[in-house]
């Protein structure tokens, strides 16, 4: 089952990633990241997206690029793999994308890669979509942000109208 969160209540910001980080319990390094749709985050990260359009990275390498540059990220779609999963089978398929993507508002929720299992969208730096197979790490996000709205296998759509 997958299950999802979004934190759209409550914040000044709700696309930093070190308080994503927080909310997760520095779950972030266990995973192997693919970054992509990228737009006004990060300069190191906007920097390794640049050469190829999208950015794989360790979750310790990218835990010290958010704690050397802490600052709201505009437009991202991290997906997060198993380590053991190889770059080569990553971009078998499309890159995952945020605006325009219309299964985050269908039932039920769902990660857009097919071999990420978790996935953390930033939307217009205006909400944090936090979607994940691990029901912990979901409540764990939840616990940390307690206004958010809430999905539970259902998809967001009943959030939004």
């Amino acid at each position: 089952m997958i299950y999802g969160a979004i934190n759209e209540k409550g914040e000044r910001y709700y696309t930093r990633m070190s308080k994503v980080f927080e909310a997760i319990h520095q779950k972030q390094c266990a995973y192997n990241w693919l970054i992509s749709d990228v737009d006004h985050v990060s300069s190191k990260i906007e920097a390794l997206y640049d050469q190829k359009h999208y950015c794989w990275i360790s979750g310790d390498e990218l835990t010290k690029i958010v704690q050397e540059e802490d600052w709201q990220w505009d437009w991202a779609v991290l997906s997060g793999f198993d380590k053991s999963i190889p770059l080569s089978e990553v971009l078998k398929y499309p890159h995952p994308y945020a605006d325009g993507y219309r299964g985050f508002w269908e039932n039920p929720v769902s990660i857009q890669h097919p071999l990420a299992c978790i996935e953390i969208v930033c939307w217009d730096s205006c909400l944090t979509l936090f979607i994940s197979d691990q029901q912990t790490l979901v409540e764990n996000f939840k616990a940390y942000f307690p206004l958010l709205s809430i999905t539970k296998g259902k998809g967001v759509r009943d959030f939004y109208g």
